[in-house]
């Protein structure tokens, strides 16, 4: 695979490593974007069909993404936060008394389940990362899964970990999860769209994922899938367009109990958005075209080099074997300043995140050696200044 920085808007004087931050626009997306803008113009040519064709060729996509059975079992949300919370309302406590979750988790991956902890009575245990850099990732994993026993009720967490893109063997936890019969729930902001993810394999019982990183969209349209143990649940709002027979203006009047089929009835409100959801599907159909096991391979071929450095100059970085190729996090030697690094990084125009203890580095497909080339004098220069 190639760079593909000219399907982007990106200044060649700016490194943008930060897609874990926020995705810039393809060229494309913002097109969708302006002209979902400009359809406004002309209200009358919005038909009752655009309320429902848009939407369920999104699903489409994202199922085709992620492997899920049917597009049907896709909801078009607002948030992470709305996910988490509509499969917190869903879930039968009784199942277990304990949720497990990986420490330092994003707090959208964390608040929902203290909720529902202090509702039910259960357990938050969080499972923190071992001290030092030895098989850190492999002990992380192996914690989480002796944290799952009987008593679990539920495990949440991401594919990464969202501050040093530390990855989770997602298909062995859920394993075990399914094993002692609790509810299985991925965060994929942080992965989906730029890694392999099979919902299926894994057998999550949801996978939500923000719209505005990997998956290259806008900001505030989320994409959740949502399993068969979850889809007659009770959804958090009580929107016309879940009930049966929306489709038909003319009998909205005549209410119905029952819902639409699948994970639609977890829809948002107004999730038609003639602005968001057009951006979303360009977004997906490129994801989908480059395919994300080439992003994977070419965000690790990009920093090979750099991330085989780091150590010689006092630079802690997960193993290999235990981190994500298009996220990871930098842990500077006590003797760098991170005020000094940070400012190195400002007057060179590059473009990271400081996240718990790490400095985050993620490169995307349109970033090109140059960057890479840019961040590694510059932690190098700073490492040798100490």
């Amino acid at each position: 695979m190639d760079c593909q920085k000219l399907l982007f808007s990106l200044p060649d004087d700016h490194h943008y490593l930060n897609c874990s931050y926020l995705s810039p626009l393809l060229q494309s997306v913002e097109e969708a974007g302006i002209q979902g803008i400009k359809g406004k113009n002309n209200p009358w040519e919005v038909t009752p069909d655009h309320f429902f064709g848009d939407s369920n060729t999104l699903r489409s996509l994202f199922a085709k993404l992620v492997n899920a059975p049917k597009a049907k079992d896709i909801a078009i949300m607002p948030a992470v936060s709305y996910g988490l919370s509509t499969v917190a309302k869903n879930i039968n406590p009784a199942k277990g008394s304990s949720i497990v979750i990986c420490g330092k988790q994003f707090p959208s991956n964390v608040y929902a389940w203290k909720r529902f902890c202090e509702e039910h009575n259960c357990q938050l245990k969080v499972v923190d990362p071992p001290e030092g850099f030895d098989n850190r990732g492999q002990k992380w994993n192996k914690r989480i899964l002796d944290a799952i026993d009987s008593d679990t009720l539920l495990v949440a967490l991401g594919n990464v970990h969202w501050t040093d893109g530390t990855w989770f063997d997602i298909k062995t936890i859920g394993a075990k999860t399914r094993n002692n019969d609790a509810y299985f729930v991925i965060d994929g902001t942080q992965s989906v769209g730029a890694m392999p993810i099979d919902v299926q394999e894994i057998q999550a019982d949801a996978l939500i994922c923000a719209g505005y990183k990997w998956l290259m969209g806008p900001y505030a349209i989320t994409l959740g899938y949502l399993g068969p143990r979850l889809q007659n649940g009770i959804p958090l709002e009580e929107g016309w367009i879940v009930r049966k027979n929306s489709e038909d203006f003319s009998g909205l009047v005549d209410y119905e109990d029952g819902y639409q089929p699948g994970a639609q009835r977890f829809d948002m409100g107004e999730r038609s958005n003639f602005i968001l959801v057009p951006m979303m599907i360009e977004a997906i159909k490129q994801i989908l075209d480059w395919k994300p096991q080439n992003i994977q391979r070419y965000c690790k071929q990009l920093t090979a080099d750099l991330e085989k450095d780091l150590p010689d100059y006092g630079y802690q970085i997960e193993e290999t074997d235990w981190r994500a190729g298009h996220m990871f996090g930098i842990r500077l030697p006590a003797s760098v300043s991170l005020k000094k690094l940070q400012r190195q990084l400002d007057e060179h125009n590059i473009h990271v995140s400081v996240r718990g203890s790490a400095v985050r580095v993620a490169p995307n497909v349109y970033n090109d050696e140059k960057d890479i080339a840019m961040l590694h004098d510059v932690l190098n220069d700073v490492a040798n200044d100490a």
